[in-house]
């Protein structure tokens, strides 16, 4: 038990290096990167083939999908338009790693891309403790989930620069508090930028995706 704590650190600390190199990589390379992260069922598939749906013209998007085992997510990255989708899948680990991103990135070449998502694997523990190396860090919330998540797991609301909230279309219908939501998200990350959004009924896809041609265009 006394070696606990050093060992994390240590993986940690290794990550971390792992990612500044990830990340100087992407940017090198002029392309914007997000990691997206949410509990299982929230929706980040359907958000991805939303986005291919309205981007697949306009920009070259690569896809990377963490998942413990299959390739259905990247099999539906492929049909919605990605110029190239990749499937890491992690034997059983709940998250992502740098490590895992870098032998990705060696399969892409990043010069032919323009934007880079990353889906990591539907945990809303593991994720937020592993920075990747992308430039923003996003979670997809969902109506369905409860408004109690930003309570629950603080970690993950409050190390994301972009918050989705899914599933708008569900609001009348589940009981879902979105002042309470909204208080306890502004205590952990205040200002945090917001898209409020609906993959069944396309509400709120062209702010999110306007927003993410802006990010490609800085980037670049």
């Amino acid at each position: 038990m006394t070696t606990r704590v050093p060992i994390v650190e240590k993986i940690l600390s290794a990550n971390d290096h792992m990612a500044e190199e990830n990340r100087a990589r992407i940017e090198s390379a002029g392309v914007f990167s997000i990691n997206l992260m949410a509990s299982p069922g929230a929706g980040k598939t359907s958000l991805i083939e939303q986005t291919l749906s309205r981007l697949k013209d306009i920009l070259r998007v690569a896809v990377i999908d963490g998942d413990i085992a299959t390739s259905i997510d990247s099999d539906r990255a492929a049909a919605a338009g990605a110029q190239t989708a990749i499937q890491i899948n992690t034997g059983g680990d709940c998250h992502l790693d740098a490590i895992m991103l870098r032998s990705a990135l060696d399969q892409l070449d990043l010069t032919k891309i323009d934007l880079l998502i990353v889906e990591n694997v539907g945990n809303l523990v593991c994720p937020a403790s592993f920075n990747l190396g992308t430039q923003r860090s996003i979670l997809v919330a969902s109506i369905p989930e409860g408004d109690d998540k930003p309570y629950k797991y603080p970690g993950m609301y409050r190390g994301v620069q972009v918050l989705i909230v899914n599933k708008m279309d569900l609001l009348p219908y589940v009981p879902f508090n979105m002042d309470y939501f909204r208080k306890g998200l502004e205590v952990l990350n205040p200002g945090v930028v917001t898209f409020p959004l609906s993959c069944k009924t396309g509400e709120g896809i062209d702010a999110w995706t306007d927003w993410l041609v802006g990010q490609v265009k800085v980037a670049t």
